[in-house]
């Protein structure tokens, strides 16, 4: 089935600029977590696995993951990619808590915005299959929601929504589905793999008695 990836937001830098300025950031965002929030929050950094592959989509696409979550003044700095490149995605500070606990499978005591969405596609018979961040335009991501339905006769059908990376990524990572990039838009991401290695020299790794927690 031939499928057309279009919009949705998740500003991230795009110039050389934007991007210099990201990296003096994340920096000291690093460096003040490290000596300031080390008790309070790990952020969560993940080994990479790395596909070049289409899906069943009209366009090449690179299989990623979350490799790292890192709060910022801002939100949250999420990490993407695999062992090849790694580019960052600047969330909320809710959806990037949402990913957090997704994560590490932290039990709620009330469901949160992302749980009810799922709750709402179960009872509808309906899962993500996969998520594409497919574009990047003014330094803005965007990203489409790949979701098989089934009806009670076991009718199925496909699913293109319009929805915000974060909000793909968060949904996703709840549902164990695979997250794609295109490949125009990994192709014109830059690099922030040394960040995230200076992360893991310094020790910013998850800590397991905090992952164990309900």
């Amino acid at each position: 089935m031939s499928q057309s990836f279009i919009s949705s937001c998740g500003a991230a830098p795009r110039r050389r600029t934007h991007n210099d300025s990201a990296r003096q950031t994340i920096k000291k965002s690093v460096q003040e977590f490290s000596k300031t929030y080390s008790q309070l929050f790990t952020p969560l950094v993940f080994p990479a696995r790395t596909d070049n592959v289409r899906a069943g989509m009209n366009k090449t696409v690179i299989e990623v993951q979350v490799r790292a979550v890192l709060p910022t003044s801002g939100g949250c700095a999420v990490f993407i990619g695999n062992n090849d490149k790694v580019f960052i995605i600047y969330v909320d500070q809710t959806v990037g808590s949402a990913i957090t606990m997704f994560m590490r499978d932290i039990t709620k005591e009330r469901p949160l915005t992302h749980d009810l969405m799922a709750h709402l596609m179960t009872a509808l018979g309906a899962k993500v299959e996969r998520v594409i961040i497919n574009d990047l335009k003014n330094a803005t991501y965007y990203a489409r929601a790949i979701i098989r339905a089934e009806n009670e006769l076991q009718q199925k059908k496909i699913i293109e929504l319009d929805a915000r990376p974060s909000d793909c990524i968060a949904i996703a990572t709840q549902q164990k589905a695979p997250i794609y990039v295109s490949q125009e838009v990994w192709d014109e991401v830059d690099d922030m793999s040394d960040v995230l290695r200076k992360m893991e020299e310094e020790g910013l790794k998850p800590d397991p008695e905090t992952e164990s927690e309900d």
